[in-house]
């Protein structure tokens, strides 16, 4: 089955910035673990990136952030997209909302998705659902996403499981898979 690695929303904003928080600087390392393991496998390599505009449904629960082209909708410098790894624009929670996702995923013929970042039970979560609703299988490496209170982290990943047949595991295992 053929994989791909999401990187979801580890941007300026949301990891050290108006809505940064722990959970998510400490990830970051468990991140470049996996993509330095996915890059050397020639495993395809997604950012989604809120970059918001004025207007977004987003901007009226959150306020404005992670506005396109200012330098907190900028992917955090330590997972810096290389050659060749896309980068897609989000404006709202879910990835699938972005048509070019479905047609780059098609080219690719990728029918899973390991999808990491922030926040558990917001982005990726949505993120997950899309997935599941569009057919592809979806796999969260819970050492490789954050949420500002663990609890919510917890019940997120739980849920996924549970309804959108998640497979949660960690960014060893995958790793280890990857391998094969």
């Amino acid at each position: 089955m053929k994989s791909a690695l999401v990187v979801i929303d580890m941007i300026n904003d949301f990891v050290t910035g108006k809505f940064g928080f722990r959970g998510a600087v400490k990830i970051v390392s468990q991140i470049q673990q996996l993509l330095a393991a996915a890059r050397a496998r020639g495993i395809p390599v997604i950012y989604a990136c809120d970059a918001h505009v004025p207007g977004d449904p987003e901007l009226r629960v959150w306020g404005e952030h992670a506005m396109a082209g200012t330098k907190g909708s900028g992917i955090v410098p330590e997972l810096s997209p290389i050659k060749g790894e896309a980068v897609i624009f989000k404006r709202t929670y879910d990835i699938f909302q972005v048509p070019r996702l479905k047609r780059l995923l098609g080219r690719k013929g990728i029918a899973e998705l390991v999808l990491t970042g922030v926040v558990t039970e917001i982005c990726i979560q949505h993120s997950a659902a899309g997935a599941f609703f569009n057919g592809y299988k979806v796999t969260i490496p819970e050492d490789c996403v954050a949420s500002p209170e663990q609890r919510d982290k917890a019940h997120a990943l739980d849920y996924m499981r549970r309804i959108y047949g998640a497979q949660i595991t960690n960014s060893r295992e995958i790793i280890k898979r990857w391998g094969k």
